[in-house]
């Protein structure tokens, strides 16, 4: 039996280092050092007299013992920030555009973890082109703005990623040498279209447009169809598909940074927006 209370912070800690897999993106997400989260957790496994995380140097994962305590743990942080919240009225509004090259599978988790963060953050998500979107935050009209960055320009950002692009199929794509490439796209002017577009012109491969998406989910839908091939970010191509560019000799695109640029000042925000930056690190590893 635990013989004191345990400590809320170490809590938070092993929470968040067991849904990022990561000692790093935990202090990142904490706004604390990997060597403080590190000493946190051991006090907190001294304190309760179980070893609940597997560390080595490549992999983060749960023992059974941290697999069994997880729940507990999201628990008690969940019931200390309601706590923390229970004569709050006011609700903040954070904004944030999100490319939808960049937008994959662990969105709900993402959002999950923002709202166990801070239940009184209402989180506005738009999802569009890079363009757009940096349209928007320049505008003024958004806090936040995570996108691809396909040229230099003179805002200052913090580089998250390097995302990698494939040409993303179903395995079962025909392909035949001297036909004409069937490509999924988005309509112009995507940065990632123009990219993909170049890449062929350069290696003197011909294509036409079989399919044009109005985002990344209808061009997936294209793609696992068997349509068409598309360059897209092999992070967030649909699940069955495959990279064929190898085995077809498509050109290897290029890669792309993926920014974050940001202007929320006060400390709820930036603490969102350190845990945002934190889980796309993660999920990018």
């Amino acid at each position: 039996m635990v013989g004191r209370a345990l400590d809320l912070e170490a809590v938070q800690a092993f929470v968040l280092v067991a849904e990022l897999k990561s000692f790093t993106r935990a202090a990142e997400a904490m706004g604390s050092t990997q060597s403080a989260v590190s000493l946190k957790i051991k006090r907190l496994e001294s304190g309760i007299g179980r070893h609940l995380i597997e560390r080595t140097p490549r992999l983060v994962r749960l023992s059974s013992d941290g697999e069994t305590f997880l729940c507990a743990a999201r628990q008690l942080v969940a019931a200390h920030e309601s706590a923390l919240t229970a004569f709050t009225t006011e609700r903040r509004r954070l904004t944030v555009g999100i490319s939808h090259h960049i937008v994959g599978a662990e969105l709900p988790h993402l959002l999950k973890r923002l709202n166990s963060s801070d239940p009184t953050l209402v989180v506005e998500l738009r999802v569009a082109a890079s363009r757009e979107v940096l349209a928007e935050f320049d505008d003024g009209r958004l806090d936040a703005a995570i996108v691809l960055r396909h040229d230099r320009t003179g805002r200052q950002g913090e580089v998250l990623f390097t995302e990698g692009f494939g040409w993303i199929s179903a395995p079962d794509f025909s392909y035949a040498a001297g036909e004409r490439l069937r490509l999924a796209t988005q309509a112009e002017p995507c940065s990632v279209r123009a990219m993909a577009v170049k890449a062929l012109d350069d290696a003197g491969i011909s294509w036409t447009e079989v399919f044009v998406g109005g985002g990344t989910a209808t061009i997936g839908a294209a793609v696992s169809a068997g349509l068409a091939v598309a360059a897209l970010a092999r992070r967030v191509a649909p699940a069955g598909t495959i990279d064929v560019g190898p085995q077809l000799g498509l050109p290897r695109l290029p890669s792309r940074e993926v920014m974050l640029y940001t202007t929320a000042a006060d400390a709820p925000a930036r603490a969102a927006m350190r845990l945002l930056s934190a889980s796309f690190r993660a999920m990018a590893a």
